[in-house]
């Protein structure tokens, strides 16, 4: 799909967030600027979290947001090295119940089969390519 403003890529993200059951795992890959924040507040937004809360967590590495039907655990790698990553223990986090939403997940070495990736390309300023794999 292809989205022509941060507010539609936050609803691509609120719709996915329908689909998703407790446990589930969504890996987002994407280029600085691509919309992977954009997309996680739309998912916080989907689980009935609030998504005003919802910043790039670069610095804090996990965030938490609470208050919908899932607790939604929002992680950005981009800052680590692989035995940083290894030392979050992000297989506890998934186990934990809530859905766990991945920025940079490619740097993640250990990640699971079994998880719904989301593709964002900024094509140009307004508008982003939103590959979805479920």
């Amino acid at each position: 799909m292809i989205t022509t403003s941060e507010g539609e890529t936050e609803q691509a993200g609120e719709a996915l967030a329908q689909r998703l059951g407790a446990g589930a795992l969504v890996l987002l890959y994407g280029d600085l600027g691509a919309g992977k924040t954009a997309f996680v507040r739309g998912l916080a937004r989907g689980l009935g979290a609030s998504a005003d809360e919802v910043s790039s967590p670069t610095f804090t590495i996990i965030q938490e947001y609470r208050g919908g039907r899932a607790t939604l655990y929002h992680v950005d790698l981009y800052r680590l090295s692989p035995p940083e990553i290894e030392d979050l223990g992000l297989d506890d986090l998934i186990e934990s119940g809530g859905i766990v939403a991945i920025e940079w997940a490619d740097r993640w070495g250990g990640r699971p089969t079994a998880a719904v990736e989301a593709q964002l390309e900024r094509v140009d300023d307004n508008r982003r390519r939103i590959r979805v794999h479920e």
